[in-house]
C-alpha cells in the first residue's frame, strides 16, 4: 500500500507541475497514518489509566511504530521515486492560462448538497452488509461470507465511479471546471454516513456500559470512517480524472 499510495501520489503531484515534491512524499507518508496512529495512542492512554485488559503493551505499540516507520515509509519513497521518474501524464487538449469565469451553478451541482447527494449511494451499496460486519465486531458473531464481502467491495468502488462521473458531467454541463476537490468530497462523504450509521448501531443494538467503553467504540468507528471516506474519496477522484481525460480527448477542435 505504502508503494502504490507513493506512485499514485507523486504521478498527480508531477502531473499538476508542482514543485515541492518532498513535502508530497513526506505528507503522503505521514499524513494518514500519522491520523491513525495519534488517535490510537491517544485511546490507549486513556485504557491504561483506567486499568482495562484491552490497554496495548508498549512492546506492542513499538512495533507496530517500527514497521510504519522502517518498512511502510521506505516503501511511500520508492513508489515516490518511480512515480517521478516515469513520464508525466499529458492532457488531451490545450488549457488556459487563465480560468474561465464559472456561472451560477444549480444547487444539485454545487456543495453541499451534491456532496450529501452523492455520498448517499456509496454508502446505500454496502449498508446491508455493514450491519453483518459491525455486529460481528461489536456483537462477537461470526462472519465467514468472505466471497460475497468481495462482491460487496466491487460494487461499492463501482459505484463510487459511475456516481463521481455523473457529478462530474452534471458539473461540466453547468461549465464549471472545478472538479477536482468536489469529485473527491463527493465520494468521501460516504464516511460521515457511515459513522451516522455506526452512532445508530449504538444508539440502538449495543449495550455499552460506561464511558470508557462507548469512547472506544467511537474512536475505532471514527478510524474506520475515515479510512472508509478516504477509500470512496480516492475511487471517485481517480475515475473523474480518467473520465475527463476520455472525453476531452475525443473533442475535435478544428
Amino acid at each position: 500500500c505504502g508503494g502504490g499510495g507513493g506512485y499514485v501520489s507523486s504521478r498527480l503531484y508531477k502531473f499538476c507541475d508542482a514543485k515541492s515534491w518532498k513535502k508530497c512524499t513526506v505528507a503522503t507518508a505521514i499524513g494518514f497514518p500519522g491520523l491513525i496512529v495519534s488517535m490510537f495512542m491517544v485511546l490507549n492512554i486513556f485504557l491504561a489509566f483506567a486499568g482495562a485488559a484491552t490497554a496495548v503493551s508498549f512492546l506492542t505499540i513499538f512495533f507496530v511504530f517500527f514497521l510504519w516507520t522502517c518498512v511502510a515509509t521506505p516503501l511511500v519513497f520508492v513508489g515516490s521515486y518511480f512515480g517521478y521518474r516515469a513520464e508525466k501524464i499529458e492532457v488531451p487538449t490545450k488549457t488556459n492560462q487563465i480560468a474561465r469565469f464559472v456561472p451560477e451553478v444549480p444547487y444539485y451541482a454545487a456543495p453541499p448538497t451534491s456532496v450529501f447527494i452523492a455520498g448517499l449511494l456509496p454508502f446505500g451499496s454496502v449498508c446491508i452488509e455493514l450491519f453483518f460486519i459491525m455486529s460481528a465486531l461489536w456483537l462477537h458473531q461470526l462472519y465467514y461470507i468472505m466471497g460475497f464481502l468481495m462482491a460487496v467491495l466491487l460494487i461499492l468502488v463501482a459505484t463510487c465511479a459511475q456516481v463521481s462521473m455523473v457529478m462530474c458531467y452534471l458539473q461540466l454541463c453547468v461549465e464549471d471546471h472545478r472538479w477536482w476537490w468536489k469529485s473527491f468530497a463527493n465520494c468521501a462523504s460516504a464516511g460521515l454516513y457511515l459513522f451516522m450509521y455506526a452512532l445508530w448501531f449504538l444508539s440502538s443494538k449495543l449495550d455499552l456500559v460506561g464511558l470508557l467503553p462507548v469512547l472506544v467504540y467511537l474512536t475505532y468507528m471514527s478510524m474506520i470512517s475515515i479510512a472508509f471516506g478516504l477509500m470512496c474519496g480516492t475511487v471517485g477522484y481517480i475515475s473523474c480524472f480518467w473520465f475527463t481525460r476520455k472525453i476531452y480527448s475525443a473533442v475535435k477542435v478544428d
